[in-house]
């Protein structure tokens, strides 16, 4: 008996559907989530071997690795092809919150899986929680490294399949499909799962393009201009905090004149104007702490009279107290009888020679120092 023709009709359309089905899947996936994956796997094997031969005399850890990974595959494929299916009923009777990130997600299966081969005397000894145990664990995961046991890129194809089993919302992998070769091929340039490598000199590492930006932030070795302006042509960023605290010549630094009383902070570069422009105010600060008994109308007249004096460039040249101390004196030596009238009717009394009342210039050593 001939199908009816609606029947025929619909088969027709689904066959026509099933043939119009994309048939190109891109599958790229974020590298960096499937790399932590693959990374986790080893471990994750070695303690399933690890807690379960512990007390047996008769199996080592060693001898049943290879059927352990054999079966950690085949239970890892499936609970994360019936993730969906768990996840509908995991939704309808909510017990606690889940993680929706591929690798929680993973690691929970993994976990599981090193449960369910603990053996009985692991279960009921104090073995889980000892210190032997854990170094028992990297001792395995050490050996299977060295004799490349599980090699890292069939760890990271099996750790792509997982995701995409468990990533549901499609955040870590593409989901997009093509009819043709040709429009996928013009897809992967374009797509935001594609790997990149960074440019940077120095830089070996690989990201997705969705990525690019956040690694572009924190590249160690991305050349950036320097974090206190200085005039230079770009510090790498791993090296940006040494080159402020050093080299920069925009550093703060203490003025040479800190010690007698001057309080400013200046840029390394800018010392020098910052010492000739405050000159009055060094040499007030360097006259009151060698002439701490003199009145302040006296030490007035004192500076009035140096200023003026032909001899005040030796002043104006002095970087430092120890130096700015030198040069008052020399240039009070050169001063004419008449010149120092004021001086010497404001200081007839003899200027104090204790050292806890007179530093003399030796005190001052005028180190420039950074700020703290």
């Amino acid at each position: 008996m001939d199908a009816p023709a609606a029947d025929m009709e619909l088969e027709h359309k689904k066959i026509e559907t099933e043939e119009k089905s994309p048939a190109y899947p891109c599958g790229l996936c974020d590298t960096e989530v499937v790399h932590k994956i693959a990374q986790m796997l080893l471990p994750g094997l070695a303690t399933a071997c690890v807690d379960s031969t512990t007390g047996d005399i008769f199996r080592t850890a060693a001898s049943v690795a290879v059927d352990m990974r054999k079966e950690l595959i085949e239970y890892l494929t499936q609970r994360s092809e019936t993730f969906v299916a768990d996840t509908v009923i995991l939704e309808e009777h909510p017990a606690e919150e889940v993680s929706d990130h591929p690798y929680d997600i993973i690691s929970d299966f993994v976990e599981d899986f090193a449960t369910l081969k603990r053996n009985l005397w692991g279960r009921v000894s104090g073995w889980l929680l000892s210190e032997r145990r854990e170094d028992r664990i990297d001792d395995i995961v050490q050996e299977m490294e060295l004799t490349k046991f599980w090699l890292i890129d069939r760890r990271q194809a099996l750790a792509q399949t997982l995701l995409k089993n468990v990533d549901l919302k499609n955040t870590f992998h593409c989901d997009m499909k093509f009819n043709t070769a040709e429009e996928l091929e013009n897809h992967a340039p374009q797509c935001r799962f594609r790997s990149m490598i960074c440019d940077n000199e120095g830089c070996n590492a690989i990201f997705i393009a969705d990525h690019m930006e956040k690694h572009d932030m924190t590249c160690p070795f991305k050349i950036i201009p320097c974090e206190q302006k200085c005039p230079s042509d770009g510090i790498m960023r791993r090296d940006m905090d040494r080159h402020c605290l050093t080299v920069c010549p925009m550093k703060l630094v203490n003025c040479p004149f800190y010690q007698v009383g001057c309080q400013s902070t200046i840029p390394q570069c800018a010392m020098d104007e910052h010492i000739s422009d405050s000159l009055h105010d060094h040499l007030l600060h360097v006259l009151q702490s060698t002439r701490r008994e003199t009145s302040a109308d006296k030490l007035k007249a004192l500076m009035e009279q140096l200023e003026k004096s032909p001899f005040s460039s030796q002043l104006a040249a002095a970087r430092d107290p120890r130096s700015l101390i030198s040069a008052v004196k020399a240039v009070e030596a050169k001063l004419e009888p008449s010149e120092m009238e004021v001086v010497n009717s404001s200081f007839g009394e003899q200027a104090p020679t204790s050292s806890s009342a007179s530093p003399s210039a030796e005190d001052y050593h005028g180190q420039n120092g950074d700020v703290n």
